[in-house]
């Protein structure tokens, strides 16, 4: 059987032909981006629930979900002095009625131990929209005293000419730029700051990593004293990776930890002064002997060393 002759329009017709079809597997190959990355910023954030067990007070679960106690019980309407039983659901984010962004016009000055995710969150939006209205790329680094929007731009004249409503827990803080919402982490605490025990550290607070705190080394039953005066708010085991901790409020917005302990000699509502012994450095719930220690301003983990007099 002769071999079948391919003429030069043949030629091109096949040639042709394998184009169209690369070009259309080409196209195939490029995926359309998630939906969860395009629907991101019109979704509204998932509401969260926890559930009380036994040991479980207002702050320790304020704690362990990042959240400013404040902002728990108004979410869950419930009033000093905080009380929660076992069984009882808590919501852990704001109703989506309460969501949302800013009032138009509406700024905050950014505070130490601020990060992006945190102040979005704090508004009900992603931190993406709250990057994109301030035009800050990624990892969206912020640093203490730029001044956010807390909306997308737009006409603001009106908003200039009413002052942003006051949030509770600090005043709000006028400048010749516009209206802050929230003034820097200033609140002090009396008496000061001491060092809650002897030794050296052995791991640094970290923004962007696993460790909100210090971790302190040192000898088991090693004396651990209060960082501050203050009432205790928790005390147990029932957080995870604390051991047994102990958490103290010491105002409306400084609260400090002390995790790891082996012999504690306080129990809550116990008020307590600066230096005053409250525990014997342990290992419960970690590998060797330390104390992790945490200080945290309006739920937020700060660094410790901020606050701490140099040694």
């Amino acid at each position: 059987m002769p071999a079948p002759v391919i003429t030069p329009a043949l030629r091109c017709g096949l040639v042709l032909t394998a184009a169209l079809l690369l070009s259309a597997c080409a196209g195939e190959a490029t995926a359309p981006a998630p939906v969860s990355e395009l629907g991101e910023s019109i979704r509204h954030p998932a509401e969260e629930y926890r559930e009380v067990v036994a040991g479980d007070t207002l702050y320790s679960i304020a704690w362990e979900s990042g959240r400013d106690y404040r902002e728990l019980a108004a979410w869950n309407n419930i009033t000093a002095p905080f009380t929660i039983k076992p069984g009882r659901k808590l919501r852990l984010s704001p109703p989506h009625s309460e969501t949302g962004r800013g009032a138009p016009g509406a700024y905050r000055t950014v505070a130490k131990g601020d990060t992006l995710r945190a102040i979005a969150r704090e508004i009900g939006v992603t931190h993406k929209e709250l990057a994109a209205w301030n035009n800050i790329p990624p990892p969206y680094t912020i640093r203490p005293g730029r001044k956010l929007r807390l909306s997308p731009p737009g006409n603001e004249t009106a908003a200039r000419e009413k002052p942003a409503a006051k949030k509770p827990g600090g005043p709000a803080k006028n400048s010749a730029a516009g209206n802050t919402v929230r003034a820097k982490k200033t609140a002090p605490v009396i008496g000061g700051w001491t060092w809650p025990t002897d030794g050296g550290v052995l791991e640094h607070y970290s923004s962007g990593g696993p460790n909100k705190g210090l971790d302190i080394g040192g000898r088991k039953g090693q004396p651990i004293q209060a960082a501050a005066p203050g009432t205790i708010v928790y005390q147990g085991s029932g957080l995870r990776g604390y051991g047994r901790l102990i958490i103290i409020k010491h105002n409306a917005d400084f609260l400090s930890a002390y995790a790891h302990c082996d012999k504690i000699y306080v129990k809550e509502g116990n008020v307590i002064k600066r230096g005053q012994k409250i525990a014997e450095m342990g290992n419960s719930g970690t590998d060797r002997v330390k104390l992790h220690f945490e200080i945290r301003y309006r739920g937020a983990p700060v660094d410790p060393l901020d606050y701490l007099p140099k040694k």
